[in-house]
């Protein structure tokens, strides 16, 4: 087995914290990482001198405020995040529905932003959370709009199911994703939780390529997927505007 560089030893450290482990001893960290509990407590403190980790009074370690500074440098996300934030608002006041804002990373999809609604349908989403493109709207948005060549390769790839209703047929995804290009929104029903629907559109940058990916997540049992369409569209292409998007004449 081959040893770990010294990088990889510290951001496997890193890589032990997440969405269901945010609080972690020395032990786990060292469990979690691979790491021996000496090479583990040296890592830890070096991350913790540095600011990337904080213990508390109870010796558990969380993540540090100096890796939401560095986070902050990104344009994918803090910075379009401040872009988005006034359009997805004023979706939020024309729904009073969960609102989320998500970008591609590889495989997945990251959200970046979400503003829930008191009375919304209860969502698995969290900022920073991850989940496969083809099992969300805003994933969907974003796959349809990729590099022909990749959305084979993950149309040919494993497609986790979460429920009966998750896309996990290629052949129908590679439909759904040619209905998205054609509609210019993405349409998941009960593709995580049998009781939720969102609309996504996706979010242009100024050199035309997709970015992002807005929507709007409802109950399935009382959804008017219609109505929610223009909603969601005005928002992306707000968001795309704001970002230096230039649409074509024709779509003026």
């Amino acid at each position: 087995m081959t040893s770990l560089s010294a990088p990889d030893r510290l951001l496997a450290v890193l890589a032990a914290f997440d969405h269901g482990h945010p609080a972690l001893s020395l032990t786990d960290i060292s469990r979690r990482a691979g790491l021996s509990l000496t090479t583990a407590h040296r890592l830890v403190g070096a991350l913790t001198d540095w600011g990337a980790l904080e213990r508390d009074a109870a010796g558990v370690y969380h993540v540090g405020l100096r890796l939401w500074e560095i986070a902050a440098l990104s344009p994918r996300g803090l910075a379009l995040r401040q872009i988005a934030l006034p359009f997805l608002e004023d979706l939020y006041e024309a729904t009073h529905e969960n609102v989320q804002l998500a970008v591609r990373d590889g495989s997945e999809v990251v959200y970046i932003e979400w503003i829930s609604g008191r009375s919304a349908v209860g969502v698995k989403i969290q900022v920073g959370a991850r989940w496969p493109l083809h099992a969300t709207g805003v994933g969907l948005a974003l796959l349809a709009h990729c590099a022909p060549a990749f959305q084979e390769a993950y149309c040919g790839g494993p497609l986790a199911g979460f429920t009966p209703h998750t896309l996990t047929d290629p052949a129908t995804l590679r439909r759904a994703l040619a209905e998205v290009r054609y509609s210019g929104v993405a349409v998941s029903d009960r593709q995580i939780t049998v009781d939720a629907l969102s609309v996504a559109a996706p979010v242009r940058g100024a050199g035309d390529s997709v970015v992002a990916a807005v929507s709007v997540v409802v109950p399935e049992r009382d959804a008017q997927t219609p109505a929610l369409v223009p909603a969601v569209r005005l928002a992306a292409r707000g968001i795309s505007r704001a970002l230096g998007w230039q649409p074509e004449p024709s779509a003026t």
